[in-house]
């Protein structure tokens, strides 16, 4: 095997490739050097008295090895100038009228994917980034899935840096990991970024990397489109470096006419417009006041919820410092009881689906309700009724079940119209229940979408007495925003985005609550599915109550 140790050279960065013969019983045999890719050849010669300080060493390896080699100094302003012209003539960056993930029509695309495919804007882009992070301190690095996967693999190569990777698809055979790579706890990641705009899609790959007892610190970017995301990580106390911001490429490529000013001007009209977390308006600013949180505290929202169940979890959640639920969606009672006696600490609802449970008495009943309140959790019955008025008055207060008289919270689809309301309201009213309607769902191509989303959320409204919120997916996007004393519960969460093959699409604690605007996270199996459901629901709890404490004091 054939090691090579790169000394400083005052030259652009150089890449070598070294080639070893078979070597026999000595040292000997010829050793042929070659530059596989030489960027400015003359400054590089030029320098050769700096040099790269090679040391070569023998281990006895009877096949040939390749080694690549780089030396780098930091990137000046004309390297800078040089890749933004680069990036712009491969349409990595791209002007015009693009609709966005979002919705909203943008001025400027930007579309980094396509530097997979010119490996010299590949190389200049890891050195750039490389450069921003030279004085921090980091064991590893990881990229975000997918664009920024090639990049940090390029600085790992390049940096002989251990890379780890985050699965945004996590499977349930297996290992069923979130990250993968030597993971050792304790030691400190460098997170690598493409592009930032809110730094949602940073904090999907952080909150993974933290449950597996890593550190994260610093997050480097290529272009930080400065539209509030910078703010966003510091909030949770991660430092931001960028080798671009937008206002840097329009600067440059302004310079060089390739963008004229009142394009400019559109851009940088569109990034102050739609700053992440803000709203805009075409008014006079008004005179400064002090900052309000994006969203109210659960102990504000429960001064004012109007159903008993409501208030009771908002306070709840807030005195245990957890908007975690677990879907208890096993088949044994056995099972069920032992893991709301695991994870009950850490948790503020037991969800359950009693009709597929094994055995169901007033035994096992009571010892539910005894975890419950040894505990401190609610119990909901995801039942999701969908009849008409009597029928379901029937089945909340009677049959085997008789499912008022222990869970705290039900659910119910509004496809029968608003008498389902009143008809689960006349049993559960009285002993203090709280209903949930099922709003928008998790798993791909449901319908509870648009007008039907909208006629829920009226109902809701009308029925604040009773209905304690929502089984929901975005209700920050939702026009009018739902009054604060309702709650919204979303399912399908995991400490990393993905899906199953049935078609269940997962999203993270951060982009739920921080994001989507949820107030609990329901996690299923990524719980009780984990070699040890309590220190997963520890994690779980973790992730989801710093994601609240960032959404209120952004």
């Amino acid at each position: 095997m054939l090691q090579g140790t790169p000394g400083r050279s005052t030259a652009r960065p150089i890449t070598f490739n070294f080639y070893s013969a078979a070597w026999q019983s000595s040292y000997s045999r010829h050793l042929v050097v070659e530059p596989r890719r030489l960027q400015s050849p003359k400054s590089a010669l030029d320098n050769r008295s700096a040099g790269l300080g090679l040391s070569l060493q023998h281990k006895d390896s009877p096949k040939a090895r390749l080694v690549t080699m780089a030396a780098y100094t930091k990137p000046t302003e004309k390297d800078y100038e040089s890749l933004v012209l680069r990036l712009h003539e491969i349409q990595a960056v791209k002007f015009g009228d693009f609709k966005l993930k979002s919705g909203i029509q943008s001025p400027v695309y930007i579309d980094l994917r396509a530097i997979v495919s010119y490996p010299d804007v590949m190389q200049q882009v890891a050195a750039t980034m490389w450069a921003k992070v030279e004085g921090c301190k980091f064991d590893n690095l990881c990229g975000v899935p997918y664009t920024a996967l090639p990049i940090a693999t390029t600085m790992s190569l390049e940096h002989n840096v251990p890379m780890l990777m985050r699965r945004k698809e996590v499977k349930d055979y297996g290992t069923r990991k979130a990250i993968e790579g030597n993971v050792k706890e304790g030691e400190t990641c460098l997170v690598v970024e493409d592009l930032v705009t809110s730094g949602a899609s940073v904090m999907e790959t952080v909150d993974p990397l933290k449950s597996v007892g890593l550190q994260v610190k610093d997050v480097v970017v290529l272009i930080d489109r400065e539209q509030g995301g910078e703010a966003r990580l510091q909030s949770h106390g991660l430092q931001l470096h960028s080798a671009f911001p937008l206002s840097l490429i329009l600067q440059v490529l302004v310079s060089h006419k390739l963008v004229d000013e009142a394009l400019a001007n559109k851009v940088r009209a569109f990034i102050a417009d739609n700053q992440v977390g803000t709203q805009q308006s075409n008014q006079a600013p008004a005179p400064a006041a002090a900052a309000k949180p994006k969203r109210q505290s659960y102990e504000q929202r429960a001064e004012v919820a109007k159903n008993a169940v409501s208030k009771q979890l908002l306070n709840l959640m807030a005195k245990k410092k957890t908007n975690l639920a677990i879907a208890a969606d096993v088949a044994s009672t056995k099972q069920l009881l032992a893991l709301a006696d695991q994870v009950g600490p850490h948790i503020c609802v037991f969800k359950t689906h009693v009709d597929i449970l094994d055995t169901w008495n007033a035994e096992v009943q009571g010892e539910l309700q005894s975890l419950a309140e040894k505990h401190d959790f609610l119990i909901f019955e995801d039942r999701k009724f969908a009849d008409i008025g009597s029928t379901v008055v029937a089945q909340y207060s009677g049959g085997l079940y008789r499912i008022a008289d222990w869970a705290h919270i039900t659910n119910a689809h509004l496809v029968p119209g608003p008498g389902i309301i009143q008809g689960l309201k006349q049993v559960g009213l009285e002993k203090g229940r709280g209903l949930l309607l099922l709003a928008e769902m998790s798993s791909k191509g449901h319908l509870a979408t648009g007008s039907y989303t909208q006629a829920v959320a009226a109902a809701a409204e009308e029925h604040q007495d009773f209905v304690a919120g929502f089984i929901s997916q975005t209700p920050s996007s939702w026009q009018p925003q739902s009054s604060p004393g309702l709650i919204h519960m979303t399912p399908g969460v995991q400490l990393a985005k993905g899906g199953d093959n049935l078609g269940q699409q997962y999203n993270t604690p951060q982009s739920v609550i921080g994001g989507a605007g949820s107030d609990v996270i329901i996690v299923g199996r990524g719980i009780y599915g984990a070699s040890d459901p309590r220190e997963t629901a520890q994690q779980y709890q973790e992730a989801g109550w710093s994601a609240y404490l960032a959404s209120v004091s952004a």
